[in-house]
């Protein structure tokens, strides 16, 4: 192991299921044991009930749940698939449907959610619209949707940074971690064992050992993938708190489907990282799984990181252990910064849907182009007709996508996306490198978006997740040269070579098109 580097495993200790539970692998699991659950009730009810009465009861539970969802506040795509389900299998496809609109297991975790951010509403002063009003007035009605759907708060004076490399990023933060005199949050949807982790938790020891307040957070899956159940335990032996969100319990619950999917690191209050980078080799390149791996994140100096710290800690105390407050960290000003960053989350367990109206506020409002690099393209009937319309405006709209992809499944589906979008006039441009990790808009170079949101339903719809949204910051002009040093990689996507794709994969994505809610 390289010298200042920490390993907790022994290595290769990971077992088989790590691959069997990969998403799609666990969200099939699932559905697999919910399938389960509902068959053992249906058999339990035909024993109880007349014979002559079951077919009757049937029908009507069906089409209850028809009508119910012909008048549910559900996207169209998402309806659509429950209606093939019911079609398939009326009465297991009805009961998971209603099983899983009840929300039940999740309750509980949306009425802490609630009430942590309830009582953080006020944790940061609030954004003054006349920030906006004078440089850019057409910027204030996203800034009131993102303070109705999170409170989120606009800041200027901050400098930001863009990293267009995990490599980048991983140099940076490790700078930065080594500076900590008070606090480091760290909150990643991956944590596995290597070069990245082991140098930055050798940092993190050091600094707990002399008092630094060190606290992670990771997503639940990485116990099916990368990480034992008592890895916490480990971390807590070297003076660093640890919390799994929605660890794995045998319990059968929709709350597993909802992941935290976000990528963040707050050091003292006054610097935070996000991004797609998450904290396992592959990110940073020091093992190659699908070719050169290419992704993206920012840091940002000053006040906006404190909206980074709070969301953090909103999470953090979902247990109810600890409140969501952000000490008042005296943060340095950037008077010479140019423009204005606004940090925003996004929520499974509320109506607003802030990833996705960001983005279509972006391809609404664009005059002259709009640039994205997204891993995953599994689109809603709003987002594929916001693509369309804003190239059919005549915006110059380029998707640059991976063209070696992590997974077929996603990679078929999103392919059947693509013959709409390129007969709109979309640009669909493939990294022939290898594979596209960044979360990245930019658009008429006066505003972008870098985070953690994907352009697809697993973002949009079912995972914590969050970003940046960036006006007039010097750091676009260096996210659009990213963006076109980028797309000299790739290979453009022709109506014809799409037309001459493998049957195989034709035949994925349009089966796979029936349930793309649950990818």
């Amino acid at each position: 192991m390289e010298q200042g580097s920490v390993r907790l495993l022994k290595q290769g200790k990971r077992g088989v299921a790590r691959v069997l539970f990969s998403r799609t692998g666990f969200i099939c699991l699932i559905l697999l044991l919910n399938g389960a659950v509902m068959v053992g009730f249906h058999l339990w009810l035909r024993e109880l009930l007349p014979a002559v009465l079951l077919p009757i009861l049937r029908t009507a539970f069906v089409a209850g749940m028809v009508l119910y969802l012909l008048n549910s506040s559900m996207d169209p795509t998402s309806k659509l698939t429950w209606f093939i389900l019911i079609a398939v299998a009326p009465l297991l496809g009805a009961s998971l449907c209603l099983y899983v609109r009840t929300d039940w297991g999740q309750r509980k975790l949306k009425q802490r959610l609630s009430q942590r951010l309830e009582e953080s509403r006020l944790a940061l002063p609030q954004s003054e619209e006349s920030l906006l009003q004078r440089e850019a007035p057409e910027e204030v009605p996203l800034l009131r949707y993102l303070q109705k759907a999170g409170n989120h708060s606009l800041y200027r004076d901050c400098k930001v940074r863009y990293f267009s490399s995990g490599e980048e990023k991983f140099a940076a933060l490790k700078e930065q971690l080594e500076l900590a005199q008070e606090s480091i949050f760290l909150e990643y949807f991956i944590v596995e064992e290597g070069k990245m982790w082991g140098e930055i938790l050798e940092i993190l020891a050091r600094k707990a050992a002399v008092g630094v307040d060190v606290r992670l957070m990771y997503d639940g899956s990485c116990e099916f993938t990368t990480l034992p159940r008592d890895y916490p335990q480990l971390l807590q032996k070297l003076g660093i708190s640890c919390k799994v969100f929605a660890p794995a319990t045998p319990l059968v619950s929709t709350h597993y489907n909802y992941r935290d999917h976000r990528k963040i690191a707050v050091i003292d209050g006054k610097i935070a990282f996000t991004g797609g980078v998450n904290l396992a080799d592959e990110y940073i390149n020091a093992v190659e799984k699908y070719g050169h791996w290419k992704d993206a994140a920012i840091m940002v100096e000053g006040a906006a990181a404190q909206s980074f710290a709070l969301m953090f800690l909103q999470l953090w105390g979902l247990d109810g252990k600890e409140t969501a407050a952000v000490s008042a960290a005296d943060c340095p000003t950037f008077e010479e910064e140019k423009g204005f960053i606004l940090p925003f989350s996004d929520s499974p367990l509320d109506r607003w849907r802030v990833g996705e109206r960001v983005y279509m506020d972006i391809l609404n409002r664009a005059q002259n182009y709009v640039h994205i690099m997204t891993p995953y393209l599994i689109l809603d009937g709003e987002l594929e007709a916001a693509l369309c319309f804003a190239a059919e405006r005549g915006v110059d709209v380029k998707l640059i996508l991976p063209g070696i992809p992590d997974k077929q499944a996603p990679y078929a589906l999103a392919k059947t996306y693509y013959g709409v979008l390129l007969e709109a006039g979309v640009k669909i441009c493939e990294y022939e490198s290898g594979f596209v990790h960044s979360k990245v808009f930019v658009s008429d170079g006066k505003r972008g978006v870098v985070g953690t949101v994907n352009l697809d339903y697993r973002s949009l719809y079912h995972h914590f997740e969050c970003g940046a949204y960036l006006w007039g910051c010097d750091c676009l002009a260096d996210m659009e040269a990213d963006i076109q040093q980028t797309l000299s990689h790739c290979r453009t996507v022709t109506a014809e070579q799409l037309r001459r794709r493998p049957l195989w994969q034709k035949l994925l994505g349009w089966t796979l098109r029936a349930l793309a809610p649950l990818f």
